[in-house]
């Protein structure tokens, strides 16, 4: 059984300081890219970071470059996003993502989210 766990959320004062894990199992998870996207009230869910499966990073959201980093561990299947300078406008639920193309197929999977609250 596939599953994606973020945990880590949670509410911070702005200038804070959060970091967001994601948990793999029930799939090879050094097969897979993974990625984090964020989707904010009343706005589509977006890419915020994305990571290779030998750990090589693709561009960043240009809302958050400089202040999100993103990263993997293999050997406990876990992502990572290290979340630094928060703002308000980081606020939204922040979702794990797995992807893989095998064999003429995508496979997708996601989390169930994780809330983020930038408030003072």
């Amino acid at each position: 059984q596939v599953q994606l766990v973020e945990s880590g959320g949670g509410l911070v004062q702005p200038g804070g300081s959060l970091r967001l894990s994601c948990a793999a199992s029930g799939f090879t998870f050094s097969s897979y890219a993974m990625s984090w996207y964020r989707q904010a009230p009343g706005k589509e869910r977006e890419l915020v970071a994305a990571i290779t499966t030998t750990g090589g990073s693709t561009p960043y959201a240009d809302s958050v470059k400089g202040r999100f980093t993103i990263s993997r561990d293999n050997a406990k299947n876990t992502v990572y996003l290290q979340m630094n300078s928060l703002k308000p406008e980081d606020t939204a639920v922040y979702y794990c993502n797995a992807r893989r193309y095998l064999g003429g197929n995508w496979y997708n999977y996601w989390g169930q989210g994780t809330q983020v609250t930038v408030s003072s």
